[in-house]
């Protein structure tokens, strides 16, 4: 089975990205045929600094590997390398409707009404459909807040082979349950997001063991002192818990069960991070400091996933009536 997912080099990786995530990733990749990309065109479509959009890219498939994907095993490339993503993002565009668009959430939160949107934040759902598409995924890891996409991705592909013949699989989502939602530090009921981040909110992948440590004592619990799992209730602890779960395979409530104090989970909640972030940013460093071995990867990874995307794009377009280069005369 074939698994595809992606992440925006915007901003650094952190923690809720790698427990909601990567980690998952990583364990995909041994048991499928896994291709991961670091989709840097959807970042445009909101102002990107290009020199940090360079930088940060280089950094996310640094950060990447560190964390454990194997280029010898995944395929892992960078989208704006893989022209293909966009030539069928436009065969998909002639697919898709208006309406279908108009519909979808991010649309209607983040630019309905607005003149001076981006068209690219109106049609970037359909170029997500071409990324997962153009690889013939059958298995898309994804957020909640993804699941209307996915959905779009399915109408597409459902409309296009009944109207050209059968080209594309249609793929199924696969949803994390566990730490899936790390929520801000100072913040427990807002989701930790690059786009919402507080400074003492968001650990990251990168922060050095200090920083863990400042940012997990500063954050917010509550007043009684009493370490119970209690979403509703208790957001703050509630939060640390499900952080700790996500890093050391208990349940929340288990580990709730074995404290006391705040200030004896946070303690060891800080140390069970440092033992687990480390090593990753360890790796990731190594890799950034050897920037031709970083190349050599990323061109590799890209150059495996053109393999695979030409071949669905060729076939997509033959099916349109469109002459490709193995059209027969």
């Amino acid at each position: 089975m074939r698994v595809l997912s992606g992440i925006q080099p915007t901003g650094h990786v952190h923690l809720g990205n790698y427990l909601g995530a990567i980690r998952g990733w990583v364990e995909d990749q041994r048991a499928y045929d896994s291709f991961f990309a670091l989709v840097d065109l959807h970042a445009i479509t909101v102002d990107q600094d290009p020199q940090e959009l360079f930088s940060a890219t280089l950094e996310l498939y640094a950060t990447l590997v560190g964390a454990g994907l194997d280029p010898e095993v995944s395929t892992i490339f960078t989208q704006s390398q893989v022209n293909e993503h966009a030539a069928l993002a436009w065969l998909l565009e002639c697919t898709a409707t208006i309406g279908e668009l108009t519909r979808m959430t991010q649309y209607k939160d983040k630019g309905r009404g607005s003149q001076s949107v981006r068209a690219g934040l109106f049609t970037y759902p359909v170029l997500m459909a071409a990324d997962i598409l153009i690889y013939q995924a059958e298995r898309v890891p994804v957020g909640e807040d993804q699941k209307q996409h996915l959905e779009l991705t399915r109408d597409l592909a459902t409309r296009f082979n009944y109207r050209f013949g059968k080209i594309f699989t249609i793929p199924e989502p696969a949803i994390p349950n566990v730490a899936a939602r790390v929520m801000d530090l100072q913040n427990p009921t807002k989701k930790m997001s690059k786009s919402t981040a507080t400074p003492l909110g968001m650990i990251y992948v990168l922060d050095q063991a200090s920083e863990i440590k400042r940012k997990i004592s500063k954050a917010v619990t509550d007043t009684d002192n009493s370490v119970r799992y209690d979403p509703d209730s208790k957001p703050g602890v509630s939060n640390l818990l499900e952080i700790f779960a996500g890093v050391s395979g208990q349940s929340p409530q288990t580990i709730a069960a074995g404290y006391s104090s705040y200030g004896t989970l946070k303690s060891d909640l800080t140390e069970a991070l440092v033992t687990t972030l480390e090593p990753i940013a360890k790796r990731t460093q190594d890799l950034l400091a050897d920037r031709g071995e970083l190349a050599r990867l990323m061109t590799e990874g890209s150059a495996k996933a053109r393999t695979v995307a030409s071949t669905t794009l060729d076939a997509a377009k033959a099916a349109m009536g469109f002459v490709t280069a193995s059209s027969r005369f």
